[in-house]
């Protein structure tokens, strides 16, 4: 029996934990005390992830679905081959438009991300969605808008503050800030502390708090108006940070102050003097924290509330300190950035829609492959993605597929997406091969865990690095070998001793421009051989470099030295010696101004677009149900024994599973639903049958399903709820495209036995 150090993959925190394997099984799962970012926490989801790594839908051979709809197994060179003659049609005949990658870093294979975007290149395409477009596509095109580019991603420093105030979000289950239930009862057992929680749900962080706003859903955006036009007609917010760190609050101000204050908190329907309690505790808290979660990023006025949120944390002067929101630093980026407004901002031809921060949003993939217009997507490659069950509209997306004259798959399980899919290829889960994770989302100090292989791949499953290179080679744009470049990695030692094959490498690139797009592939052919298991890790040699020169003085604080390439070199050298995770860089609090992309490291407090939402605020309507669809339906809860769609075994779950629909016994009552029973729920979309749980912890007139349902596990039926046949991908954010996951009209009818 061997103990490996790796890490938990369900959510951003990317938590250490040690794994004992026998004949290469798992048998026991614990927090990581040598984790210098976790330090041993573990959750029971972390837990099980034996689950994750052994089952029967596991990939094996690459497959390719016949005539008859039956797949069979091929050859890897067979299925490229005939992969990469499809893709070269596709170009020849419709453009790189054609093209569309879904994935590429989904579910943590966040270096695969850098060799699949290759083949997005390579086809002169750049549209790339993922899951992560339909969560944070609003607050990444605000932090554009504010802080100078939709990369600087805001995070909370919770184990310090004073007063943490929780918006949307449930960290007991959802986790998302560090050691997250020992930090909230850390928080709750002192004192000195205060926790405030704004949901519509008494949620399991709710329940530890010393105030909870149970607002009506979809309310946010009015709630958080008003406190901070309490905030700022008390005099409350912070002048001299204003002023030295910020552009236009005279302008917000003005906004601010013709808030209708009682009128907005009456829409959301929370006690008045308790809203005055909030406001004036955050304003006025030496070190005021707050989080948030998608609770109000897929919920009506979507990119309001992200802009909301982030001005409670500027106006009272809660950036760039300890115990308040601050911006991070990032090894691995898995953001870019990109003004709509700028010229040649390639936007999507059905749609006309822009990415945002690298990517566009899931909920306007079905139409941009289903339609008339001749340059639409007509090639897909799916990597680590279920399109079919998580994004918006189920049976869209279906039918989507079939007008496509390609769809790829590359997944470590046959999912709902690989069934329909033209060609399946196996890669090698988390633990099978080198991985990272571009989540490191700590402030001051920055982690970053390299996780090394601790168990061996069944069948001919490889990993995402292989398979996107061999793709590339069948393609013809990425010779098989270079025998200069294989040379010189031959006769240097690994990591701080391999400038002359960085030198070799970039006068190859300068002689040969084309294969500037194929440069992680050409790093994982030859550095990669220095590195054995470690291939695919190549890739951030050159991340290490940029990081270390750009945070030069941060990276020394961990006790890195050398000058100029030297210690991008040694940062390397660290990451790949220690499986348990680093620290890359110790910022000091007042470094967040420089990690800010304006012009004058300012922040913009009164971007137009966003001023135009606030003052259009008040002539919204906060409910957006009907006399047919009377309820709101909380598509997606975080609950004890759900999670993402990685976990497609049902064994794992010891609570829960059916993923039952939990609803107030009030409303169940008039719905005429026992506890326990079945019931229709049905949308404009679709409609699917549930499971009845009655829950006094919900508000009347509010109901809640879980993710992570409705996967057919080795031939079966779909088990439990298939939440996006009840979404709709035009219920969604009118900028950003973000969809309303968190209020869906419904209604329910008892299904009788």
């Amino acid at each position: 029996m061997t103990i490996h150090h790796t890490a938990c993959i369900l959510c951003s925190r990317v938590c250490g934990i040690t794994i004992e394997v026998e004949g290469n099984q798992f048998k026991k799962i614990r927090g990581d005390e040598a984790c210098p970012s976790s330090k041993g926490y573990i959750c029971q989801k972390a837990a099980r992830l034996t689950h994750y790594q052994s089952h029967p839908d596991r990939l094996t051979r690459p497959l390719k679905k016949m005539a008859d709809g039956q797949f069979v197994a091929v050859s890897w060179d067979q299925a490229l081959s005939e992969i990469a003659a499809e893709l070269k049609r596709i170009k020849a005949e419709y453009g790189g438009k054609a093209f569309a990658l879904y994935g590429g870093g989904g579910q943590a294979n966040h270096l695969g991300a850098a060799y699949s975007n290759q083949i997005l290149a390579t086809m002169g395409s750049r549209y790339r969605y993922n899951a992560m477009a339909q969560e944070k596509t609003g607050d990444f095109w605000v932090n554009g808008k504010m802080f100078g580019k939709q990369s600087c991603h805001t995070t909370e420093d919770v184990e310090h503050a004073d007063f943490l105030l929780v918006i949307g979000a449930n960290p007991y289950q959802a986790h998302g800030i560090p050691s997250a239930r020992d930090t909230l009862k850390h928080i709750k057992n002192d004192p000195q502390r205060t926790l405030v929680v704004i949901d519509p749900r008494r949620t399991e962080t709710a329940k530890m708090a010393d105030i909870h706003l149970q607002l009506r859903p979809g309310t946010d955006a009015w709630l958080m108006a008003a406190m901070l036009s309490i905030i700022v007609r008390e005099g409350l917010h912070d002048e001299s940070f204003l002023r030295a760190h910020c552009h236009g609050f005279d302008e917000l101000k003005v906004r601010l102050l013709n808030v209708p204050v009682e009128e907005y908190i009456g829409r959301a329907d929370v006690p008045p003097d308790d809203v005055y309690k909030v406001a004036r505790g955050y304003a006025t808290a030496a070190r005021a924290c707050l989080r948030i979660d998608l609770g109000i990023q897929q919920t009506l006025n979507s990119t309001l509330n992200s802009y909301l949120e982030k001005l409670l944390f500027l106006v009272t002067g809660n950036f760039g300190k300890q115990g308040g929101n601050n911006l991070h630093a990032s090894l691995l980026p898995v953001l870019s950035h990109q003004d709509e407004n700028k010229p040649g901002t390639v936007r999507t031809v059905h749609n006309n829609m822009f990415p945002i921060g690298g990517v566009y949003p899931p909920s306007i993939l079905p139409s941009e492959i289903n339609n008339a217009n001749p340059e639409r997507v007509r090639a897909l490659l799916v990597d680590s993605g279920n399109p079919a069950n998580t994004i918006a509209d189920t049976r869209r997306m279906l039918d989507a597929f079939e007008r496509l004259d390609l769809l790829v798959v590359v997944d470590v399980a046959m999912t709902e997406t690989a069934q329909h899919a033209d060609y399946v290829l196996p890669a090698r889960s988390q633990f099978e091969k080198c991985e990272a994770t571009g989540f490191t989302l700590e402030f001051p100090e920055n982690y970053f865990q390299l996780r090394h292989p601790i168990a061996t791949a069944p069948g001919e499953a490889l990993p995402e690095a292989e398979i996107y290179t061999r793709l590339l080679e069948h393609m013809g744009v990425l010779p098989r070998r270079f025998p200069v470049l294989e040379a010189i990695a031959r006769h240097q030692p690994e990591g701080s001793q391999c400038k002359p094959l960085l030198m070799a490498l970039m006068a190859t690139l300068k002689l040969r421009p084309k294969l500037q797009r194929c440069a992680p592939s050409i790093l994982y052919r030859t550095l990669g051989k220095m590195l054995g298991e470690r291939a695919a890790a190549a890739v951030l040699l050159p991340l290490c470099l940029q990081f270390a020169a750009r945070h030069t003085a941060a990276v020394e604080r961990t006790g890195l030295a050398g000058s100029g390439h030297q210690l991008g070199m040694a940062l390397f050298d660290k990451l790949l010696d220690n499986p348990q995770g680093i620290v890359v860089s110790r910022h000091r609090y007042e470094d967040v101004w420089q990690l800010l992309a304006t012009p004058d490291k300012k922040v913009n407090l009164a971007p137009p677009e966003l001023l135009k939402l606030l003052s259009e605020l008040r002539g919204h309507n906060p409910d957006d149900t009907s006399e047919r669809y009377p309820l709101v339906l909380m598509a997606g809860e975080r609950r004890s024994y759900n999670a993402n769609q990685i976990y497609r075994d049902p064994q794992w779950r010891k609570q829960d599973p059916h993923g039952a629909l939990r609803i107030h016994p009030a409303d169940a009552v008039q719905y005429g639903l026992s506890d326990g029973g079945r019931a229709l729920c049905e949308s404009a979309t679709g409609a699917i049958e549930v499971v009845v749980e009655f829950d006094t912890n919900t508000r009347p007139g509010f109901a809640s399903l879980p993710h992570g349902y409705g996967m057919s596990f080795n031939g079966s039926a779909p088990l439990g709820p298939q939440l996006n046949r009840l979404t709709a991908s035009e219920r969604c954010d009118p900028i950003t495209k973000t969809p309303y996951h968190k209020y869906v009209p419904v209604n329910l009818k008892p299904v009788l036995s």
